[in-house]
């Protein structure tokens, strides 16, 4: 503590951000990293740019279809109107994954990585996130999957059951997993870092998602309890 009972920076303990010698930091990680990844190559962009509005566009039609059922009275039924906009967002991640291997294949590939033996393991990866997202498709059905609660098509109970039973949002994380492995398997560094978009774009669908839908339901109880 400083005279007067002031507190001291945080940054007194390195001298403060002025005082740090910035020749001494080592960029040959990013430097090797851009060896391999050219964030300007038009592929990785339009890969970006798919990862990143897929689940804004999902999140956000789905809310304004929650708040005014204009899809449902267009295509005349809630029902009808989910399974649209289910198509609509296959079709997108189609898009977006035709995007992300475009731009794996316009990348170089990291020779450490280009072994059989790796290729296995990503292999292994995408297995894994392949049954991650068939098992949670199984389990929650077409209409559960694509967002069915914002269409006012309710469950009756939160599903439990794997992958459910294992992790919070299989579906996610298995897509995730399979971009990964997919990656590890074109031996692409440009993959991996389009991976790590993949999961931050989810990291924040769920951020928005999981309290809205938590909502949906808490609306449901406090109508059937007020009957």
């Amino acid at each position: 503590m400083l005279a007067g009972g002031a507190l001291p920076s945080p940054w007194d303990c390195c001298g403060g951000l002025s005082n740090l010698d910035y020749s001494k930091v080592d960029f040959s990680a990013m430097t090797l990293l851009l060896n391999y990844v050219n964030p300007t190559d038009s592929t990785f962009t339009a890969a970006v740019l798919c990862i990143a509005f897929n689940p804004l566009f999902w999140n956000v039609v789905a809310r304004w279809e929650h708040k005014t059922r204009v899809l449902s009275r267009v295509c005349g039924s809630p029902y009808t109107a989910c399974y649209c906009l289910g198509a609509v967002i296959l079709l997108l991640n189609f898009i977006r994954s035709h995007c992300f291997t475009e731009a794996m294949q316009n990348q170089p590939k990291w020779k450490s990585l280009d072994c059989l033996s790796v290729y296995y393991a990503g292999l292994a990866i995408l297995g894994i996130g392949l049954l991650f997202v068939i098992s949670s498709f199984l389990a929650l059905g077409f209409i559960g999957t694509f967002l069915g609660d914002y269409f006012g098509i309710l469950k009756e109970e939160k599903v439990t059951s794997f992958p459910f039973s294992v992790m919070d949002n299989p579906m996610y994380w298995g897509s995730t997993a399979c971009y990964l492995g997919w990656s590890v398997m074109n031996a692409s560094p440009a993959g991996l870092l389009l991976t790590v978009v993949v999961a931050v774009s989810y990291m924040i669908a769920v951020l928005f998602e999981g309290p809205f839908t938590e909502e949906i339901y808490r609306q449901k109880q406090k109508a059937a309890l007020n009957k």
